[in-house]
């Protein structure tokens, strides 16, 4: 059963200023596997605000918004080994969505040059 919905979209310039900034942003927001990701693609900023725009969806479908025990960067999206990303929950914050009950999560990510949008769907 389908519990929540969730639909962001995002500047990749945006995204590109926050990470050029070199403030932590980059650390904070992704994990070592997706900044390992995106720093090997050649459009890569693209590739970052995808990411992002797939935890605000998260969030989203979740229907909380942001919460006390989660972690940006904890929220990662990796591809699995045909391509297709997916959304993993690690440390604090895998605690603290486990309480949700959650069966299913699927994600699907898309960008161009100037734009980068996700979809998650949650189900119970």
């Amino acid at each position: 059963m389908i519990a929540g919905l969730g639909i962001d979209i995002i500047e990749v310039d945006r995204i590109a200023e926050k990470i050029e900034k070199n403030n932590g942003f980059r650390e904070l927001v992704f994990s070592a596997a997706e900044i390992a990701y995106c720093e090997n693609k050649t459009h890569k900023y693209e590739h970052y605000a995808a990411r992002f725009a797939a935890k605000e969806a998260f969030f989203k479908a979740l229907g909380t918004g942001w919460l006390d025990g989660t972690a940006f960067n904890e929220v990662e999206v990796i591809n699995d080994d045909r391509g297709k990303p997916q959304i993993v929950l690690s440390g604090e914050t895998r605690v603290t969505i486990e309480a949700f009950q959650l069966t299913n999560m699927t994600v699907s990510l898309t960008h161009i040059r100037s734009t980068a949008s996700a979809v998650v769907i949650i189900e119970k």
